[in-house]
């Protein structure tokens, strides 16, 4: 059933507010009384958004309201609602309620606008002025479903047929054939919805910006060139939500309300996958956030959700939200240096966000490709023209790198996987991902790279879909007792005395050793407390250096990480947080 919209639907924009002015009315929901916001009368004060929690989503709405603000969306998933208040409403807020959680309204941001400084790449990354039009036609773009073996599964008839990934982003251009039709012809766009809109038809659903279409192609484009699918799976249903405007903007409320609603409809449209091409900085303990709880309840819920590392690598510790949840898969980038047929100089993408995670677990799980991909972009898109040198000849073909890319082609495949065996969930989907994956290894045989950079390695799309490991993830972990409060987690990565990060040793088992496909003990996790101090830790830096020269270094030891407070985020940092921030093409 189609998830009703909000009485008071639309984000609500600063306004001037007086506690003593307000008045409290209600309206009757499905036979309870439900509290809508009045009109306030101006003082000249200043207000700002934020996202208050309470024990239930009518609780919060009433309190915001008794205290002099206004609310907006109505963010049922995680007992909370969008609120405006000025600094008098919010101090009026934190008096009367303590026990309330408010969280500033954080502004995530699909595209950056400029390009990364060349302080961060290596000498072995080509730099943004070398990767030219002429660079890109003289070398070939790189085609991710050949790079993982998809193409071996699309040829044995897995295309990712009868399930259905939902995209939330920019939308996409919804009247070409690569979003219209699966690669046998049928129609596949399950629903396209709109925050603002709701539900559209073909002809009102687009994309002013261009990213939601070259990550949509990514997962199930499925027009031919030079003869191969340019989508992972293009057999696959795509149920679009389109929450980002053109400049790639939204707030943290539109996004849970996008959630949300896709957790909603996951049975009307038969939901299976999300693709969330998005990171922003971690302002809490990942159970404190409040877009971390409505994608947790996403998983919850049955729906395997993909996240991106981010794109603020090569430092530790750049992993944001909502890649950091210990449950959902979260993807890092590789490129193949432009040489899709010489698998030796593959390598991590430099931007490439790494763990380990403020709570020590190790991020991401998986690498993919997300270097130099090639998808559909509208040529009168914003990504087009701020990029135009990115653009292909006579095709709306565009080329574009980071881990909004690897996540795309991630959630290709997990698309296939679940064709072939349909009733898996997401933990081992999760798992067979994982036990699949290929590692980076030196000639030395020791690994290219550190588990906090690549994981369990690089995907492989055969073994994914064909593999028999169910138990390898998120062992020791329950995301209900998570969701209900009563109990957090924590991982086994920490900090020595010299600044290293290792794995620890908790159960008598050697952490940093690559396992086999009977598990990944890193993955799981452990009740959280104020007082970890596991000792007898298997040094992972110890020989395992960046292949790059960057050293584990600059992090915060596990037990005693950053002084989050949990209940109180009203000022935490809220600076634009980006889904895909822009990077050189790798």
């Amino acid at each position: 059933m189609v998830k009703p919209k909000n009485q008071l639907r639309g984000y609500i924009a600063a306004t001037t507010i007086s506690a003593a002015a307000i008045a409290l009315a209600t309206v009757t929901v499905g036979g309870a009384d439900k509290p809508v916001a009045t009109d306030l009368t101006s003082t000249g004060a200043t207000a700002q958004s934020y996202i208050v929690q309470a024990a239930s989503s009518f609780e919060a709405i009433s309190i915001v309201q008794a205290a002099g603000g206004t609310t907006g969306y109505e963010l049922e998933s995680i007992r909370g609602t969008e609120a405006t208040l000025t600094a008098e409403a919010l101090a009026v807020l934190k008096q009367l309620h303590p026990e309330a959680r408010i969280s500033q309204n954080t502004k995530v941001d699909v595209a950056g606008p400029t390009w990364k400084t060349a302080s961060t790449t290596t000498e072995e990354t080509l730099d943004a002025t070398a990767v030219s039009a002429e660079t890109l036609n003289t070398f070939s773009y790189s085609h991710a479903g050949s790079l993982i073996g998809a193409t071996e599964l699309l040829d044995q008839g897995i295309t990712g047929r009868g399930i259905n990934v939902a995209v939330l982003d920019t939308g996409h251009d919804a009247r070409i054939n690569d979003f219209e039709f699966s690669d046998d012809g049928r129609a596949r766009q399950v629903a396209m919805y709109d925050l603002d809109r709701g539900l559209l038809g073909q002809r009102k659903f687009e994309d002013e910006s261009g990213h939601g279409s070259h990550i949509t192609s990514l997962i199930a484009g499925s027009e031919l060139y030079e003869g191969r699918h340019n989508g992972v799976a293009p057999g696959a249903g795509l149920v679009s939500v389109k929450v980002f405007d053109q400049n790639g903007q939204a707030s943290y409320a539109r996004v849970i309300e996008a959630v949300e609603w896709i957790i909603a409809n996951r049975e009307t449209y038969d939901i299976r996958v999300l693709n969330l091409s998005l990171s922003a900085p971690a302002q809490s303990h990942y159970w404190d956030d409040p877009l971390n709880q409505a994608v947790m309840a996403a998983w919850e819920a049955g729906i395997v959700v993909v996240a991106s590392a981010g794109n603020l690598g090569p430092d530790p510790m750049t992993i944001g939200v909502p890649g950091n949840i210990p449950y959902v898969i979260t993807v890092g980038a590789m490129t193949d240096s432009y040489t899709p047929n010489d698998f030796t100089d593959d390598k991590l993408a430099s931007f490439s966000s790494a763990g380990p995670t403020h709570e020590g677990f190790v991020k991401p799980e998986i690498v993919a490709p997300g270097g130099h991909l090639r998808a559909y972009v509208g040529r009168k898109t914003k990504l087009a023209n701020d990029y135009p040198e990115f653009m292909a000849e006579n095709r709306n073909r565009f080329t574009m790198s980071g881990t909004s890319q690897a996540a795309a082609v991630v959630s290709g495949v997990v698309a296939l996987m679940l064709q072939v065996d349909p009733f898996l969930t997401p933990d081992q989907v999760k798992c067979r991902l994982m036990a699949s994956a290929r590692m980076r290894f030196t000639e030395e045989g020791v690994p290219a790279y550190s588990v906090f950079q690549q994981g369990a390695g690089m995907i492989h799309a055969p073994d994914a879909a064909y593999g028999s490991a169910l138990d390898c993830a998120n062992q020791g972990l329950d995301i209900t007792a998570d969701l209900a409060g009563t109990q957090h987690f924590g991982g086994p990565a920490n900090l020595d005395a010299d600044g290293n990060f290792y794995l620890m040793d908790m159960d008598a088992d050697a952490f940093g050793t690559p396992l086999g496909s009977d598990g990944f003990l890193w993955s799981n996790g452990f009740l959280w407390s104020n007082g970890f101090l596991w000792s007898n830790g298997f040094l992972w830096s110890n020989g395992f250096l960046w292949s790059n020269g960057f050293l584990w270094s600059n992090g915060f030891l596990w037990s005693n990480s950053y002084n989050f407070d949990a209940q109180d985020l009203s000022s935490a940092n809220a600076a634009t947080a980006s889904i895909n921030i822009w990077v050189d093409q790798e």
